[in-house]
């Protein structure tokens, strides 16, 4: 096939997606219509109207928890500038959020990332990927103990969300193993569904925040769990700040 040839393919599928599109957007401003009784041009405008909306009061709510934070740390500014490579992304996918514990993680994240922290493009899109449950596991698991290289930790969730069990196993001399068992904050009145809980370990793993235990028939088992650094960094990231 010629250059022309492909280019030609590729205009006309271009021109397939763009008529899709607009097709979908007519059927969505119907499905609107049937609902409001107004006709398709209103339908659509209220629609993005109320998105702004939303979006513009999640926007106001990052900067006033961001505000509060930096007047708790006792400055008037952050300490540097965000670049707008990653500024703009970060702001754009929290304006996007309704539920005030993540909206909290996301001020925290805004303010650790004007200081002495390096921000990751990773860091942003594992957020914008976590439910409220998901990023309270994760708070929960890392908040609790101090990773260090070369340890290895073996950390009990059947407690999740409200309490861990971690089991810190250090090598001394290539070959001594000490553990050290530690429950935090137990209360098993709390426990919420495992289902829920099972499934936000299985995200969280996805995401390469914690890894499950492998078993014996090559499947992974979640009832322990092991943190990895991305884990860990994430957590410094949207930690509460302390600059």
């Amino acid at each position: 096939m010629s250059d022309v040839e492909e280019t030609a393919k590729a205009t006309q599928e271009v021109a397939k997606t763009v008529s899709n599109a607009l097709d979908k957007s007519e059927k969505f401003g119907g499905f609107i219509t049937k609902y409001f009784g107004t006709t398709l041009e209103q339908s659509v405008e209220i629609f993005n109207d109320k998105l702004k909306y939303r979006r513009w009061e999640n926007q106001i709510n990052l900067m006033l928890k961001a505000e509060a934070k930096l007047k708790k740390l006792n400055l008037e500014k952050p300490p540097k500038e965000l670049t707008l490579k990653l500024g703009l992304p970060l702001l754009e996918a929290a304006s996007l959020e309704d539920d005030d514990y993540l909206q909290n993680l996301w001020a925290n994240l805004l303010v650790n990332c004007t200081a002495d922290f390096s921000l990751e493009r990773s860091y942003i899109s594992i957020l914008e990927q976590l439910s409220p449950l998901e990023a309270r596991i994760l708070v929960e698991i890392y908040s609790n103990f101090t990773f260090e290289v070369n340890t290895a930790y073996a950390i009990d969730t059947l407690c999740l969300p409200y309490a861990i069990k971690i089991e810190q196993i250090t090598k001394t001399n290539g070959s001594n193993i000490i553990l050290v068992d530690t429950i935090k904050n137990t209360d098993k009145n709390k426990i919420v569904n495992n289902y829920d809980v099972y499934l936000a370990l299985i995200n969280l793993s996805r995401l390469n925040c914690i890894e499950g235990t492998a078993t014996h028939g090559a499947g992974t088992y979640f009832g322990r769990v092991n943190p990895t650094y991305l884990g860990v960094k994430l957590y410094e990231a949207v930690k509460e700040p302390t600059i």
